[in-house]
């Protein structure tokens, strides 16, 4: 199964006025993780959309969260493979607190791999190949 972890600090940008990090952030933190999972296989999405002409807008998004991130924590976000269709793809992640630890989040993205013409597209066999859990 495909898996990446990238491992940051969160920053306070990212965070509310108690210095927590915001609900929203978690889901950047996937496309990070996600991003950096595509490239570390070997299809960065960047060589997709433009030499091929493929994008993979999100229809699903998913998080439960367990425990806070704060301003300054250092954090992994794992992301992995877990199902791939013929047109779509799920991507599970999981954001733990370093050096303990401590699962913050897990969740979900779901991607539908689209043309420039916006519809569903099949998604081509070396892809597939390398994204198939």
């Amino acid at each position: 199964m495909p898996e990446h972890t990238v491992r940051f600090r969160a920053r306070f940008a990212e965070t509310d006025a108690m210095q927590v990090v915001y609900y929203a952030e978690y889901f950047v933190w996937f496309e990070v993780a996600r991003t950096e999972l595509f490239r570390a296989v070997g299809i960065p999405y960047s060589v997709v959309a433009r030499e091929r002409g493929f994008h993979s807008p999100v229809v699903q998004a998913h998080a439960d969260y367990k425990a806070s991130a704060r301003y300054d924590d250092e954090v992994a976000v794992k992301a992995r493979t877990t199902k791939v269709g013929r047109s779509s793809l799920q991507v599970d992640y999981e954001v733990r607190r370093l050096p303990d630890n401590e699962v913050l989040c897990t969740g979900h993205t779901v991607h539908v791999l689209v043309g420039e013409d916006g519809k569903a597209r099949e998604i081509p066999k070396d892809m597939r190949d390398k994204l198939a859990p």
